[in-house]
């Protein structure tokens, strides 16, 4: 019910709202198509490469894959250590090809810097370095990085891996230790997944 600002007079309209109204206002907002034209593909290498950036945070790919072994599982087709740490790396390059993902980590990794610098909006260096627990920030993040690799697989392995701490999530930073545990547990949701599969194929 719509009201006029003077409480004293009578109601202006009334509306009722159920889902079928929602759903057909928002079918009669039209679309405007702002990049219309644009490339689908990038057209230029780019200069910088994620995986440099996170060596420079002291992340390399081999400790990527030694955390996510201290984890590891024997499945169907990962039934040893090197096989799983073979396709685990294969999962990562793949992931790592995308450009949104490395742009979700990037930004994790700024989150990080400027926490370590004292300089994040609304947050003291000192709360940064409590990790406090109502700053959630790191953990949707992290979360999001696991869904995109892999959906609710990759969420499920993230809870696992950010629980436990293996590896070198337990000496990052209160950002990047649920950025790269979000990274691990897609990339380790999927490598199980392509054992699997990988398996049932040669059959």
């Amino acid at each position: 019910m719509i009201y006029n600002q003077n409480k004293h007079l009578k109601p202006i309209s009334t509306v009722l709202i159920t889902p079928e109204v929602i759903i057909m206002k928002l079918s009669d907002i039209e679309e405007r198509d702002l990049k219309k034209g644009q490339p689908e593909h990038i057209e230029e290498k780019a200069t910088i490469d994620i995986l440099d950036v996170l060596a420079e945070e002291g992340i390399s790919v081999q400790n990527l894959a030694d955390t996510a072994l201290e984890m590891y599982v024997p499945h169907p087709g990962l039934e040893t250590r090197e096989k799983a740490e073979a396709l685990f790396k294969r999962e990562l390059k793949f992931a790592l090809s995308d450009p949104n993902l490395c742009l979700l980590i990037y930004s994790g990794i700024l989150l990080e810097r400027e926490g370590r610098a004292g300089t994040l909006p609304n947050l003291s260096k000192k709360s940064y370095e409590k990790d406090l627990s109502f700053i959630i920030a790191d953990e949707v993040l992290g979360n999001s990085i696991a869904n995109y690799i892999s959906g609710s697989k990759g969420t499920f392995e993230f809870v696992r891996f950010d629980k436990q701490k293996p590896g070198i999530l337990a000496r990052l930073g209160p950002f990047m230790d649920d950025v790269i545990g979000g990274l691990i547990g897609g990339v380790s949701s999927n490598m199980y997944s392509r054992g699997m599969t990988d398996c049932k194929s040669s059959d």
